[in-house]
Formats: C-alpha cells, structure tokens, sequence
C-alpha cells in the first residue's frame, strides 16, 4: 500500500470512529451538543432554503412562509434538551406554513430530525403517543388542504414511521452499548480485584515460609549450637572433639537447607509477572523424613509412620510446613529429650497428621506466642481443610489436621 492510499484509509477509518462514537453517545450527556445542535439547525435550514428555491415556483414561499420556514428551525438548537416542546414549537410554525400552500418538502428535515430526536431520547410509550399525535395532525391538516392526495399521505405517514423506528432503533443501540461497556468495566473491576486477592495471599504465603524457615532453622542452630557450647564446656581436659565436630556440621548444613529455601521465597519476590508464576518448586511430603531425621539431631526421640502414596503439591506444601512448624516446638517447648509420635496417612480422601509429645513443659504464654499455632491454621485452611491443636490428657501436646486431597481413597493401615 502506497503512503496516498494509507493516509485515505486513516483518515476514512478516523471518520468512522466519530460517526459511531456520535451515534453510541448519550445525546442528553454529550459534550457541546447545544452548539452542535445549533450547527445543525442552520445546515438544516440552508437545505431547506434550497429544497424551497428549487422547487415549483408557483410554491415558492412569500414573506410570510419564508419567516414561518426559519422560525421552525430556531428551537432545533434545544432538540435535545426539551425534545417535546421542541417538536410542539416546530409544528406550530410548519401548520399555517403548509395551510398557506407553500413548498411541502422544505420544512420536511426540521421535522424528521425533531421525530428522531423524540424517539432516540424517550421511552417506546412516549415515542407512540407522540407519533400517533403528530400522525394524526398531519393527516388532518393534509384532508383540509388536499383531500385528494391519496399517495401524498401514504408518503408522509411513511417518513413519520420511519423516523420514529430509526430513533427507537439508535436508542437500543446505545443501550446494548452502554450494557456492554458496562459489564467490561465490572469485569476489569472483577480482574482487578482478583489480581489484589492474589497478592494478598501470596504475600501470606511468603509470610507464612519466612516464619516457618526461621523459626525451624533458627531453634535447631540454638539446639545445635548449645549441645556444642555443652561439650566444650564439659569436661576441657577430655574433648569430645568428633560430637563437637558433627553438631557444627549439622548448624552448617541446617544454615546451608535454610539459605536454599530463603532463595526460592527471595525469587518470588524479585519476579516482575503475576504474583505465583515464578514459584520454586514446593516442598512436599518427601521432605518429612528429613524433618523427622533433623529434630532427631535435635534431642528429640521420633518415631514416624507416614503411609502416603502421594498427595496434590498444595496439600503435600502444607502438610510439609505443619509438621515442620510441629517439631519446631516440640524441639522449643517440650524440654529435654521429648518423645515425639508422627503419623500421615489417608483416609476417606484426605490426608490426615498427628504429631505429638509428651514434654513436660509448661505451655507458652498467650501474651508471648508467636505464630506458629496460627500459621499452622492457615497452612491447613488453605487447601480446605482443618487443624486443632492443644495440650493432651496425658501431658504433652498434639497436633491434629485434616487435609483434603480431592480422592477418596481407603486408609492404608
């Protein structure tokens, strides 16, 4: 395509855009549309001067018809404003104007335009009564002037329907636009809303792993770093160098665990995308039996049943954070050497954990928890299901949760 033929095809595309964006406006709320409308009063009453000029001479208006000509297109400048009393004032110019046998097709225009603008501006109910009144002033008007004129009268009830279905049809147009421009919006407001909520929970869930990550790897290093602290301060003379050793390198691969998953909750905050599309890979129930194995290296006596086949990544994500956090505080709170029982297996479609101990300790003081307890809770609800948490009968603490996995699998036990 040559630069002629692409600036033509600009501007008529241009052309086309503000005849439709004219047509899908509202015509009460558009801007300048008394000056508009003013504009259009005046081509339309040059046309009319013009139709008058080039018609029969013997019908050619005098004085008097050509005063009652102009004055009909006067109130077309407030059209949209008071569509009625318009079309009112423009019929009492064009009846003695007709009467006085001048040229019928000049004021023709003024008229359409009023019945347009009567139609495209009010309800059906208002279109039909103005019509029929209109209708039935020109049909007399027309009986007093030329009875005979048979084709003359099918011809003005015509244009008087056609107008009239020509607005009623503009103004269901606009409505259907507006409807639609309406429900893009709700549907951006929706996108837009949607778009908060998942920033929103994603932030929880970094939130959530920031608390578990710390909280897990800071209380085994202090565990770790204390059992060290322990045999050095012993017994100098007769260092037990190999558990002094091995309980660094356990802070040393606790530190190195730690760093790799701050890495993965790190990366999803630096992606630029939507908010859980660059997401590591999650931890899952594989990753228990290390959890089990490190609170082990902790002091505690573990023992783990875990008879899961597999579960969706969400839910395996949260069973993973709620036994972390489990062990966590039994390591925490229980005191020395606490017995701890952990067990994950399904049943009627959901996976079901227990963790519990019998530390002697007291429970934490409310006005000081954390929130692991909470955290836990939420990990749970995420995926739908449930968890309680509290103190045993027998001493100790447990935790119980309920994660659906969408199967309905037997429990294998």
């Amino acid at each position: 395509m040559n630069p002629v033929q692409a600036t033509t095809t600009a501007q008529r595309s241009r052309i086309g855009e503000r005849v439709m964006a004219a047509i899908n406006r509202d015509p009460l709320t558009a801007p300048h549309r008394t000056r508009n409308d003013a504009l259009l009063a005046v081509a339309w009453a040059a046309l009319a001067t013009v139709t008058a000029l080039l018609g029969d001479q013997e019908l050619r208006p005098d004085a008097l018809g050509w005063t009652l000509l102009f004055a009909a297109h006067v109130p077309l400048v407030w059209r949209r404003r008071s569509p009625v009393p318009v079309l009112l004032a423009v019929m009492v110019c064009i009846a003695p104007y007709h009467a006085l046998e001048n040229n019928h097709a000049a004021p023709i225009f003024a008229t359409m335009v009023v019945l347009y603008t009567v139609a495209a501006t009010g309800t059906v109910r208002r279109t039909l009564l103005t019509g029929t009144a209109v209708l039935g002033a020109t049909l007399a008007l027309n009986a007093l002037t030329n009875p005979d004129g048979t084709a003359e009268l099918l011809r003005i009830s015509g244009w008087v329907f056609a107008f009239l279905f020509c607005g009623i049809d503009v103004r269901y147009y606009r409505q259907f636009v507006a409807a639609i421009v309406e429900r893009a919006e709700r549907a951006e407001r929706t996108r837009e809303e949607e778009a908060r909520r998942r920033v929103a929970e994603e932030r929880l869930r970094i939130a959530r792993d920031l608390h578990d990550l710390l909280a897990h790897s800071i209380t085994l290093i202090g565990v770790q770093t204390s059992v060290a602290a322990h045999v050095l301060a012993a017994d100098p003379e007769r260092l037990d160098r190999e558990t002094v050793a091995k309980s660094l390198d356990d802070i040393a691969e606790t530190c190195r665990t730690a760093r790799g998953e701050l890495r993965t909750t790190l990366d999803v905050l630096r992606e630029q995308g939507p908010a859980g599309q660059a997401r590591g890979p999650l931890p899952g129930l594989d990753g228990v039996p290390d959890l089990v194995e490190t609170a082990r290296l902790a002091g505690a006596r573990v023992e783990s049943a875990i008879r899961v086949r597999e579960a969706p990544p969400a839910v395996g994500a949260a069973a993973y954070r709620i036994v972390q956090e489990a062990l966590t505080n039994v390591v925490r709170h229980a005191g020395p050497e606490p017995a701890v029982r952990v067990e994950l297996y399904e049943e009627q479609g959901a996976l079901r954990l227990w963790v519990a101990d019998d530390g002697r300790c007291a429970a934490a003081d409310p006005q000081t928890a954390g929130y692991g307890l909470v955290g836990m809770t939420e990990r749970a609800r995420s995926v739908g299901g449930t968890l309680d948490a509290g103190p045993r009968g027998e001493g100790g603490f447990e935790v119980r949760a309920v994660l659906p996995t969408g199967t309905d699998r037997g429990a294998e036990r």
